[in-house]
């Protein structure tokens, strides 16, 4: 086997019926040098990594990276860029939906020079959505404009997820990438520290044939937290914006447990703020658990019970913080009781986010 100078990174999660045709197809593409396939798999539960597993037995250019306990589309193209050294980096999806026949243009573009970064696009001329239906070209049309607010390339497709950069490029990127979502392109483009020189290729996007899309609506607010990282991330935090936007929510939560219980059981009133709180950070761990921990999110029966009383424990101080100063300020001060424990909450939310981050979500 010769050393290759191109890889290929390919981020898998259940995939076990596009993998085999993908390595078909990419065997027969002329790419003018030689290259090897990476594999990413994020803990594949259908079979896609002993498919894969066959595969790289019979072929030396086939590698297989299994995650475990990390999720994400950007991370895993990050993962897989950073365990090679070829010169030339390519991406394409498992899904078949990218055309792989484009890739030798895209490689020769690259060992031309003058160019750092060739992007497939499905919106330059000649390019397809394919069978999209209206909602999802506008959402996708949305994007791409939004994606404006932190890059300052001319790609019609900032949002695609099939292109190749060079290697010198890519480093100047990765140390400053937030992984988050699955716009890894868009990340690199806004995280490079010198404007990239780009070309783009059209291509049309395939209508999947064999699994499941991952896109959900739970994509949006990883985009939407992926603009953030890219805007105010290096004062803030895109992870506790996150986490504070969902506290804000749980203090709704918290403020109509408590008023119920106020106008109706009229207990003692550290009973009832006692009670708002632990309603309140239910609602926070499970909300939190799918959005905010999305790459980390807790599954199954004993995973979740395990990591809501961790976050219980974790954020006992904040609580007991919480319902000790909003009784203060309502039994001493005479506050009413909306202000006390509007009061209360704040107090603990800060902790509740270093110690949720550090406990119940650490990263593995």
């Amino acid at each position: 086997m010769t050393t290759p100078s191109l890889s290929i990174i390919i981020p898998t999660f259940n995939e076990r019926d596009n993998v085999g045709p993908l390595y078909d197809a990419l065997c027969v593409v002329p790419m003018g040098l030689d290259f090897e396939m990476v594999f990413v798999d994020d803990d594949s539960t259908d079979g896609t990594r002993d498919r894969l597993a066959e595969i790289a037995r019979h072929d030396m250019r086939v590698r297989v990276i299994h995650r475990i306990g990390r999720r994400g589309l950007a991370t895993a193209v990050t993962e897989g860029m950073l365990s090679t050294t070829t010169p030339y980096l390519a991406v394409i999806d498992a899904d078949m939906q990218h055309d792989e026949r484009v890739l030798p243009a895209m490689i020769a573009k690259l060992r031309k020079g003058g160019t750092d970064l060739v992007v497939g696009s499905r919106y330059h001329e000649g390019g397809s959505i394919g069978e999209w239906d209206k909602q999802r070209a506008r959402v996708s049309a949305l994007a791409t404009k939004l994606a404006g607010l932190i890059t300052h390339s001319d790609l019609s497709d900032p949002m695609s997820g099939f292109f190749a950069i060079t290697r010198e490029a890519f480093d100047g990127a990765v140390r400053d990438l937030s992984g988050q979502g699955y716009k890894i392109l868009l990340d690199i483009c806004a995280s490079s520290k010198t404007p990239l020189r780009t070309q783009e290729l059209p291509y049309r996007f395939r209508t999947r044939q064999a699994g499941e899309s991952k896109l959900d609506a739970l994509i949006v607010w990883e985009y939407l937290l992926l603009l953030i990282d890219k805007t105010i991330g290096h004062v803030v935090p895109a992870r506790f914006v996150s986490f504070m936007a969902i506290g804000a929510l749980g203090v709704l939560v918290h403020m109509s447990v408590l008023a119920m219980i106020m106008e109706t059981a009229r207990p003692s009133f550290a009973w009832a703020q006692a009670i708002a709180a632990g309603v309140a950070m239910v609602f926070n761990f499970f909300v939190n658990n799918v959005l905010t921990y999305r790459d980390r999110r807790l599954k199954g029966a004993a995973a979740l019970a395990k990591g809501l009383a961790s976050f219980v424990a974790v954020c006992s101080f904040g609580a007991v913080a919480n319902v000790g100063i909003a009784n203060f300020l309502f039994a001493d001060y005479r506050y009413g009781w909306w202000l006390a424990g509007f009061a209360g909450v704040l107090v603990g939310a800060v902790w509740n986010y270093a110690a949720s981050s550090l406990v119940t979500w650490r990263a593995r």
